[in-house]
């Protein structure tokens, strides 16, 4: 496990000023970077705990407030999350992690390394969608967002594992299985996996009412797989 550095950071979007959260090993040298998208709560904790684990593997992790639009808040009911999440627009969202990866690009430890996305979740929706908008990003790793259209995908630029769970009462499982056809009719390199007998959010360690450690645990190992595969050497 690396030892970890962790820092607030602030830089410039489309509307104004971006705030995220930082981790990264303490080690000389460059490390390949991932953005770490937020569930609809906002920059929460347990956010910043994923990307602490990504720090810890060797990763420079950063997690953008993509609600720096309204306030930088952070819900902690469904209610307030949802008028969060409806609050964000989809192209405002592309815009912010744009402006991430531009900021990533402008400092000397990651100017020239790749950039991976995960997201959970509404992060999901946007780690999904972002690499079929900029080719900047070289693998990704989306856990139950919603699908892009087949002509989206058609832009996907890089390798993808695509985490759901069977029982998700929100992203629909035809929406998922679509997306494994149209990454093999498009020739697009990439993973659909369907944990069976989970909800959606079975990644967040945080929610006793869905986690699902033994799939999460999978799910972890298999996002490491195509960032180690995509993002290194």
């Amino acid at each position: 496990m690396a030892e970890i550095a962790t820092q607030e950071v602030s830089y410039r979007g489309k509307a104004g000023t971006l705030k995220a959260f930082v981790a990264h090993p303490k080690s000389a040298g460059t490390h390949p970077a991932v953005i770490v998208v937020q569930e609809w709560w906002g920059l929460n904790d347990n956010i910043k705990d994923i990307a602490r684990r990504f720090a810890n593997e060797g990763y420079f992790a950063i997690a953008p407030d993509l609600y720096s639009r309204q306030g930088h808040k952070v819900a902690h009911d469904p209610n307030t999350a949802a008028q969060l999440m409806g609050g964000l627009k989809t192209p405002d969202g592309i815009d912010d992690l744009k402006s991430t990866v531009e900021w990533l690009r402008a400092q000397r430890d990651t100017a020239s390394v790749k950039i991976g996305v995960t997201g959970y979740c509404m992060g999901g929706s946007y780690a999904m969608l972002l690499p079929c908008e900029s080719k900047e990003i070289s693998a990704a790793a989306p856990f139950y967002g919603e699908i892009p259209s087949d002509d989206q995908l058609k832009s996907l630029g890089c390798p993808v594992f695509y985490a759901y769970g069977a029982n998700d009462g929100w992203i629909q499982r035809p929406d998922v299985e679509r997306l494994a056809a149209a990454l093999k009719k498009l020739g697009k390199k990439g993973e659909v996996k369907i944990y069976e007998g989970c909800d959606h959010g079975f990644f967040n360690d945080t929610r006793k009412d869905v986690y699902a450690p033994d799939a999460a645990r999978d799910a972890w190992q298999r996002t490491l797989k195509v960032f180690a595969e995509n993002l290194r050497g």
